[in-house]
């Protein structure tokens, strides 16, 4: 299958709205995921396996596979890769805070390994010699809610103290990261986040309200640099809150209420 761009982690929370946005485009692109399936490509961005296969003949890598851990690993299999198959734009998405959160004890690796692992995916991309664009996207509404979930099963909400999120919907980064796909290398673009901050405390009272429950609510002062960082709001973008769908739309689709 010919295809002028690959999407991996295409079968994903974002991977799976940039790929039609592409092909409505007219895009020829292929997905690689670990698993076959229609339209997919088989390999592993975790071994390598299948990987220069994927790549050969691509121009443009939209860069959407992303894990808890392992991203920077991830980058370097595929750069390596598109370095050989003479890729012309590696697109990738990233986390707003990349830059800022310090992650530089275990305390800070269990609640924000993930920043760490982006920062250094986006420092491979950049030291790549491809052309490459890099978009950071403040926490998805998805990833939101899951968190939220999670905290609402307890019999006491446990909520970190002090933290602000600013969630945004997956389908417009979707839209931002097609758009970008399509056009040339434009290097670190503006961050994309949404049109509101909240505090955590805020949004679990929020989904408690909307499913009917009630918990009480306890904020915890947790400890290291990671979490000051993010209490001081290195998570955020208010200046570039350009998402226009809220927290209160997204929930009331995933609710019924």
């Amino acid at each position: 299958m010919t295809a002028d761009f690959l999407i991996t982690g295409g079968t994903g929370t974002l991977g799976r709205l940039v790929v039609p946005r592409l092909r409505d485009a007219g895009a020829k692109l292929r997905v690689l995921s670990r698993h076959p399936g229609a339209d997919t490509v088989v390999g592993d961005l975790t071994t390598g396996d299948g990987v220069d296969e994927a790549v050969d003949g691509v121009q443009t890598i939209v860069h959407c596979a992303g894990t808890a851990k392992g991203d920077d690993r991830k980058a370097e299999i595929l750069v390596r890769a598109a370095q050989a198959a003479g890729v012309r734009h590696l697109v990738f998405i990233s986390v707003v805070g990349a830059d800022r959160v310090p992650v530089v004890s275990a305390v800070d690796r269990m609640s924000f390994g993930y920043y760490a692992a982006k920062r250094r995916a986006e420092e491979v991309i950049a030291g790549s010699g491809l052309g490459w664009t890099t978009l950071r996207a403040t926490q998805f509404h998805d990833l939101t809610l899951t968190a939220v979930r999670q905290i609402a099963k307890l019999p006491l909400a446990l909520v970190p103290a002090g933290v602000r999120v600013q969630p945004v919907d997956a389908a417009e980064v979707a839209d931002r990261l097609a758009g970008l796909a399509l056009g040339d290398p434009a290097g670190l673009v503006p961050d994309l986040g949404g049109p509101r901050v909240y505090g955590m405390d805020d949004l679990v009272r929020g989904y408690l309200t909307a499913t009917g429950r009630r918990r009480p609510i306890v904020r915890v002062r947790f400890a290291g640099r990671a979490y000051r960082a993010v209490r001081a709001g290195a998570n955020l973008a208010p200046d570039h809150a350009t998402g226009v769908r809220t927290w209160e739309d997204f929930l009331a689709a995933h609710t019924g209420r």
